[in-house]
């Protein structure tokens, strides 16, 4: 219990020093300009797409591949 108390207290204590000042600056050295949304939409669609991309590949490979009947017999046995 002591424990709880003393970590709750310096929590607050280190949350009641913290100054915001450094949040007020951080946009300076943000370079947010118009282009920004655009690379950010082009980089998350780039994620996105990529593993349906690499499953119409995958499925293309494999499409007409017969499965080995040898292989599923000595599963069986």
């Amino acid at each position: 219990m002591k424990n709880a108390l003393f970590q709750l207290f310096s929590f607050l204590g280190m949350f009641a020093a913290a100054s915001t000042a450094f949040a007020v600056d951080s946009y300076r050295y943000a370079h947010v300009t118009i282009d920004t949304p655009w690379n950010i939409f082009i980089f998350l669609l780039f994620i996105i797409l990529t593993p349906f991309i690499l499953m119409a590949i995958l499925y293309w490979y494999f499409a007409n591949k017969k499965p080995d009947t040898n292989k599923v017999d000595e599963d069986n046995a």
